[in-house]
């Protein structure tokens, strides 16, 4: 073979392996760009609302408690969209969830506080009753403290332990009065002993997990 037909079956050997070089490097993207289309099309995950830190029962929403996360959620489950991020801004927590929680529908929209089962006291406390720490959403033990003022709590109303635990939903000061009201959000029985002792008798305890 001459020199000249040896050159022509090399050209037109390159020409013949250009094609194929070309598909050999469409393939690989081509593969990455249908794999990712089915599992697009396949994927059952949605962004949904969660809690960024925990909060406590009659805390307002803020947008800095919630963020948006991608789950796989079962039908029958509740959550909110992140898409419904401003119709919760600005209601009242009618539970207590931990940091990273899914929030619910029921979480946010019931509008009755106390929830079933729960009841508020207001409590009428003086400087030292109670740390200044305390706040809307803090957990407390409400503390007998005997020899307060005259008279005694009855026996039925008086736990074991001297403490009922429950959760501070506001803190207010009436400016003509020299105390500060606190509401707590105690079990129903528990509330119920709470308000039956005399004034000045009682005492809060800001206990573990307490702050906001």
């Amino acid at each position: 073979m001459s020199d000249k037909q040896r050159s022509i079956s090399r050209l037109r050997g390159r020409r013949r392996s250009r094609p194929y070089l070309v598909l050999g490097l469409l393939l690989p993207a081509l593969c990455a760009g249908a794999f990712l289309w089915i599992s697009l099309a396949t994927d059952d995950h949605r962004p949904v609302l969660a809690l960024a830190r925990e909060v406590t029962v009659g805390h307002v929403v803020t947008a800095q408690d919630l963020r948006s996360v991608r789950v796989e959620v079962d039908p029958g489950v509740l959550v909110v969209d992140a898409g419904q991020t401003a119709g919760v801004v600005g209601k009242t927590m009618s539970v207590s969830l931990p940091a990273g929680a899914l929030l619910t529908p029921d979480a946010v929209d019931a509008p009755a506080i106390p929830v079933s089962g729960q009841a508020i006291v207001s409590l009428a406390l003086k400087a030292g009753q109670f740390p200044a720490e305390v706040g809307q959403g803090a957990r407390v033990a409400v503390v007998f403290v005997s020899g307060g003022t005259s008279g005694a709590v009855p026996h039925a109303s008086a736990p074991e332990s001297g403490t009922w635990r429950g959760v501070v939903t506001s803190v207010a000061m009436p400016p003509s009065e020299q105390v500060t009201v606190v509401s707590v959000q105690l079990a129903e029985a528990a509330a119920g002993q709470v308000a039956a002792v005399p004034v000045g008798q009682l005492s809060l305890v800001l206990v573990a997990g307490g702050g906001r």
